[in-house]
């Protein structure tokens, strides 16, 4: 009989793939949590975003292991996502604290290595090492209960980073923690990216989406609404008008000019030498843009777009999703 196969050695189902799930559904008696799911997840930066009762939580505690789905398949580098070999793969930090509060955060990193099946003297390793990527080494001997929110938050991570997991899943990790934290914390997970690793985000912080995730999903009504990077998402929305600030030394011409073109819906002239557009079809418009400014020679000093972030992508697909 062959020896069975390590689960740190497991491969990906599907290549790039860290976490798939298909066709899932959970349902809580009558309450659907999440409906029919189809999602891979690879390495990089994955933001989860949605309102309250998205379902971001039931499909975090799925790939968690923490849920069965109802129907469907839930898989971690290959294995059932509820699997003891998958939990290997997955590094979990909630947005909620449970902790021993008369440990010290050193003690209680420790004991959660342990708990992975580490030797005494692999799991002191291994912890000295989560505390030092989380910017805790100086501080790890305090006792939980007298620890601040950030602090708090680093000790959740550390254990979460302990095992060297595969994917490491975050829920609200940038809450209540100041803005030098959040950007240590920011930091930390592009680290774990760079070493080729999965990070699952799941934030309400939209604008930090914008600098942190290179991917999103938006989840509303326990369903995936849209899903890709920002820019994908965005050139799908080509019926939403795209609002763009335009400054030029010729501004009333040019915009006298643009009124007329099919895909402006609508200008507004701020002063003497800026007017902001509402336009449709945005790559078709910025192409003949260009070429027209250039075959006119028409000066054009400032040219940006205001309502392609996180949360303006967002607010469109979420009341896209209210009318359907």
């Amino acid at each position: 009989m062959s020896a069975p196969e390590s689960p740190r050695t497991a491969s990906p189902a599907t290549a790039g793939a860290v976490a798939e799930l298909r066709s899932v559904t959970k349902w809580y008696g009558p309450v659907i949590g999440v409906n029919d799911l189809d999602l891979t997840i690879g390495p990089g930066i994955t933001g989860l975003l949605g309102p309250n009762g998205a379902g971001k939580t039931t499909l975090i505690k799925l790939l968690a292991g923490l849920l069965h789905p109802s129907l469907g398949k839930v898989t971690v580098s290959g294995r059932s996502a509820a699997s003891s070999a998958a939990k290997e793969h997955i590094g979990y930090c909630p947005d909620v604290d449970a902790f021993y509060e008369e440990m010290s955060g050193r003690r209680f990193v420790r004991t959660m290595a342990r708990l992975h099946g580490m030797s005494k003297s692999e799991a002191k390793e291994r912890a000295e090492i989560a505390l030092a990527e989380v910017g805790m080494t100086d501080r790890a001997d305090r006792r939980l209960r007298g620890y601040s929110k950030g602090m708090r938050q680093r000790i959740k991570l550390a254990q979460a980073l302990v095992h060297d997991p595969a994917m490491l899943i975050v829920d609200e990790p940038l809450n209540g923690v100041d803005p030098v934290g959040r950007r240590e914390l920011m930091e930390l997970f592009r680290g774990f990216r760079d070493r080729g690793k999965a990070v699952l985000v799941s934030s309400h912080i939209l604008h930090e989406m914008d600098a942190l995730a290179e991917r999103v999903i938006f989840m509303g009504r326990g369903r995936i609404l849209a899903s890709g990077t920002l820019a994908e998402i965005r050139e799908m929305l080509d019926e939403h008008p795209l609002h763009v600030r335009l400054r030029s030394s010729q501004a009333r011409e040019l915009a006298a000019q643009l009124i007329r073109w099919e895909d402006v819906k609508g200008i507004e002239l701020r002063d003497e030498e800026e007017f902001s557009l509402e336009v449709r079809r945005p790559d078709a418009f910025f192409q003949r843009l260009g070429d027209f400014v250039v075959a006119e020679s028409i000066d054009v000093s400032a040219l940006e777009t205001t309502d392609a972030s996180a949360e303006a992508v967002f607010d469109y697909i979420m009341s896209s999703a209210a009318r359907a």
